[in-house]
């Protein structure tokens, strides 16, 4: 059986705190969870920490991706279906749900899920008994239901795309992931870890980062969190021949994310009165000192105002209006 908790890298108080949680709810008689946490968290190993901790390890861990499947093949695939219920049903199909019958069920992007299903799925939550798609009497199981989304669902609720009554059925037991940028420390480790596993699988001898590539790693934010650092280690290591990472292996993109953000801290030209330019006067230095900060944080979120806006923890309203006042953007 594999040790899951293994993959759980880092050393961050963050994540030790994380590691007890999961024990503490994977132990607990708990038949909901509910994870967030950004894209290249680790949501889904999570959701099998979950699941191998606890009593159910025993039986079927099913996971589904709810934006991978289309609405209408969605229920189906959770509570199956009976012969002849839709065209093209031509034997009867047990769902994930029922093969998962004392195990868990892995709903990850469980926003994506249309307000049909949801009802259905809350139903489900409260009896856990189902009807197959086409049935007219129901089964009923004993199952887990681990929920992800990388988004906080009570804006998908005030929209309406989420129903009430299921955000707060799911709410119960709620697990927050950090993001790699809120873990800063751990960069470095995890960085290791994969060299190390990348070592193995490409029979190659890099033994790290160079000093220069290591202030790099620490000082981007990685919106892809760990996947991404993970999927970049693997592309060095497929496309490059030295023993040693070094900036001019990384993607421009990641260069000019971290110069962006060390001109945002420093923005000011060398050989000025302590850094700062005094004939711009207080209005003039403190404007450009704005302008180079929202366009540093416009930079590691890939343009996105709303994530930029949380970055600088103002309001996307705010963060227009002084894009508008600095020249950013027009009205």
């Amino acid at each position: 059986m594999a040790n899951y908790e293994r993959d759980l890298i880092g050393e961050h108080a963050s994540i030790g705190a994380l590691r007890k949680l999961i024990t503490r709810v994977a132990k607990s008689p708990a038949r909901t969870v509910l994870i967030y946490g950004e894209t290249g968290t680790g949501k889904g190993l999570v959701a099998r920490m979950l699941h191998q901790q606890s009593a159910r390890a025993a039986s079927e861990f099913v996971d589904i991706n709810c934006a991978a499947i289309p609405s209408s093949l969605l229920e189906s695939e959770l509570f199956g279906h009976e012969r002849g219920a839709f065209t093209g049903a031509q034997v009867k199909k047990a769902g994930l749900v029922e093969t998962a019958n004392h195990g868990t069920v892995f709903l990850d992007e469980i926003r994506e899920m249309d307000l049909v299903l949801q009802a259905k799925l809350l139903s489900f939550l409260d009896t856990q008994s189902f009807r197959r798609v086409g049935a007219v009497t129901s089964t009923s199981v004993d199952v887990r239901l681990v929920a992800a989304t990388n988004k906080i669902l009570l804006g998908e609720v005030n929209s309406g795309r989420f129903r009430e009554d299921l955000y707060y059925r799911l709410q119960v037991v709620a697990i927050n992931l950090p993001a790699l940028r809120e873990r800063a420390s751990d960069v470095l480790i995890l960085t290791q870890h994969f060299v190390d596993k990348f070592n193995i699988q490409y029979r190659r001898k890099i033994r790290g980062l160079d000093d220069e590539t290591k202030d790099i790693f620490l000082h981007y934010p990685w919106p892809g969190n760990v996947r991404e650092l993970e999927n970049l280690i693997e592309r060095i290591f497929i496309l490059e021949d030295d023993d040693v990472i070094m900036p001019r292996h990384l993607p421009d993109r990641i260069l000019r994310t971290v110069k962006a953000t060390a001109k945002a801290v420093m923005p000011f030209t060398q050989g000025q009165a302590d850094g700062v330019d005094l004939a711009l006067g207080f209005h003039g230095a403190t404007a450009r000192y704005q302008k180079h900060l929202i366009e540093s944080a416009l930079a590691v979120n890939g343009g996105n105002q709303q994530r930029a806006a949380s970055t600088l923890k103002i309001s996307r309203h705010a963060l227009r209006h002084q894009m508008i006042k600095l020249g950013l953007i027009s009205d």
